[in-house]
């Protein structure tokens, strides 16, 4: 089975750049505590990478 990552909001997107916060929107989260569950790809560790000091990152299988 393909391994996928927990991406889970942690800080608020307030004062960050408009392009951090379309991309917490476009990994599906809209505030802080909100949790998704995405394919472990290479857009989905792309938007990691850009909000990486807004959101904590787990593996999951």
């Amino acid at each position: 089975m393909a391994s996928r990552l927990k991406v889970t909001q942690i800080k608020s997107k307030v004062s960050e750049k408009q392009n951090q916060r379309d991309t917490l929107r476009s990994l599906g989260l809209k505030r802080i505590g909100d949790s998704v569950v995405r394919p472990d790809d290479a857009q989905t560790r792309g938007y990691v990478k850009t909000v990486a000091h807004l959101v904590k990152v787990e593996e999951i299988d």
